[in-house]
């Protein structure tokens, strides 16, 4: 047992440690990475000031910004990633190594969430230098377990994807395509969800972006408290939940379906 545990924290170790090193070895795209961003941004905070739009909506764009990059880092780095492994030819030393492939995908999003995190980082104080922004956060302790809450969601659900992508074989290109500006759409990066019809704000709320993006601008725009997020709160803990579960299913599945029928993609009729 404690052999087993052992290995499977080197394993997290060696993928965290693969993740960091080579995602900053170059100081020039950590600079782009977090530079880029901001020109996307900025097309839509000049829009809301040419039309006199309250200060709270260029607040809302740079959050939204920021939490952006982590859903393309969970759509690339975390859906594709076995798939990209596959095509490598590295998934057969994955499943053939005596250790949990959710392991494997745990060291994926700590390295994933490092890297990003020091990213957005940089995007944040770049938005806030540039654009002069005002945050009113009244309860920083509480931004922060939102904000881990919500990349533990995403994450989860970017290991629901690797194996789902992978399952998927070729499609796995086209759904990550597919599935990204939906997202930017239904999870209200540039603008408030409360806009939408009720409908469609209970499909949205089903995404964990949406749902810690809309918990952290309350709190770090309004300066709310618990009181007016805790149903926000109780949402990404049981997506969290239910969406490991399921990743823990699907990654079962694969390897089920790699042993029982030596393949890895679905055949389609």
């Amino acid at each position: 047992m404690i052999r087993s545990l052992i290995r499977n924290l080197k394993a997290v170790y060696g993928r965290v440690y693969v993740r960091i090193v080579g995602g900053n070895r170059y100081l020039h795209e950590i600079f782009a990475d977090a530079f880029l961003p901001l020109l996307n941004l900025s097309a839509y905070v000049f829009v809301y000031k040419a039309m006199n739009a309250p200060q709270d909506l260029a607040s809302f764009v740079i959050i939204g910004g920021v939490m952006v990059t982590f859903w393309l880092n969970v759509l690339w780095s975390m859906g594709a990633q076995l798939y990209w492994e596959k095509e490598m030819g590295n998934l057969e030393v994955f499943l053939l190594a005596p250790i949990s492939r959710m392991a494997i995908l745990f060291g994926m999003a700590i390295g994933g969430m490092i890297n990003t995190s020091l990213r957005a980082l940089a995007t944040l104080i770049l938005g806030l230098y540039i654009f002069n922004v005002n945050f009113n956060i009244t309860n920083p302790i509480l931004v922060f377990i939102i904000f881990i809450l919500t990349l533990i969601a995403l994450y989860a659900l970017g290991m629901l994807f690797s194996s789902l992508f992978l399952l998927f074989g070729r499609e796995a290109w086209h759904s990550a395509n597919l599935l990204q500006e939906p997202i930017y759409f239904l999870s209200g990066i540039y603008f408030p969800i409360k806009y939408f019809p009720f409908w469609l704000q209970v499909i949205a709320s089903l995404i964990p972006l949406t749902i810690g993006l809309d918990a952290m601008r309350k709190l770090i725009i309004y300066g709310h408290d618990f009181i007016d997020i805790q149903l926000h709160f109780f949402l990404l803990i049981s997506l969290s939940i239910i969406l490991l579960i399921l990743a823990k299913f699907s990654l079962n599945y694969m390897e089920k379906i790699a042993k029982k029928e030596g393949r890895l993609t679905l055949k389609w009729i």
